[in-house]
């Protein structure tokens, strides 16, 4: 559903079929790739568009720190799982403590998101190219998809006490940051005092941090 509403709002809002089509094999990121296809079709160059997105999904270097284990050191099949990484491979991954498990709910995850995402952002190209070419895509709501998505994979991770006075600091955090920080930071900044929040709380328990 995310995929389809990023291939329509793209090509209603100006951008050639074959744009996100690329970015979702290329690119991958599906907020990165929102921001991108807003910003060059509302007149920012590409490679600012670009830089943008290149902050915005660097909230995946905390991310794939806390999944590293579930993929091979080196050769191609790294290169691949750092493609495969995204909010939802880590958050379905995150919560197992089983090596197998950890590494098939990775896996799985990623090569069917990957497979699902492209398909739904050629449909909704299709679409946007047709159905919604006289639509103004802020009408339609569309761009609510991702962000309603990243909370319904939050909310089943926030089991205790503990982890709702982290997700509400980080919130927090993220808001306070928007007047101040480019696009994208905030994000980075909650998810960097979340991960130091919790190695702080490891470390106090008599954990490694």
């Amino acid at each position: 559903m995310v995929g389809l509403s990023f291939g329509a709002v793209a090509v209603a809002s100006g951008a050639p079929l074959w744009l996100p089509v690329l970015l979702s094999v290329v690119v991958f990121a599906g907020a990165s790739q929102f921001v991108f296809v807003a910003l060059v079709t509302g007149g920012s160059s590409p490679l600012v568009a670009a830089l943008t997105g290149t902050v915005l999904n660097a909230r995946m270097v905390p991310l794939g720190m806390g999944v590293a284990d579930v993929v091979p050191r080196t050769g191609w099949r790294r290169l691949l799982a750092a493609h495969l990484l995204t909010d939802e491979s880590a958050a379905f991954t995150l919560p197992r403590r089983d090596p197998e498990e950890r590494r098939a709910a990775f896996w799985l995850t990623g090569v069917l998101l990957f497979a699902l995402w492209n398909l739904g952002v050629l449909v909704g190209a299709g679409l946007g190219g047709t159905v919604l070419a006289s639509v103004d895509p802020s009408d339609l709501g569309l761009d609510a998809a991702f962000p309603a998505v990243l909370l319904a994979l939050l909310v089943p991770a926030v089991r205790t006490r503990a982890d709702r006075r982290t997700a509400v600091a980080g919130a927090v955090v993220a808001v306070a940051a928007v007047p101040v920080l480019p696009v994208g930071l905030p994000a980075v900044v909650a998810a960097l005092g979340v991960l130091a929040g919790r190695a702080r709380r490891r470390g106090g328990d008599g954990g490694a941090p």
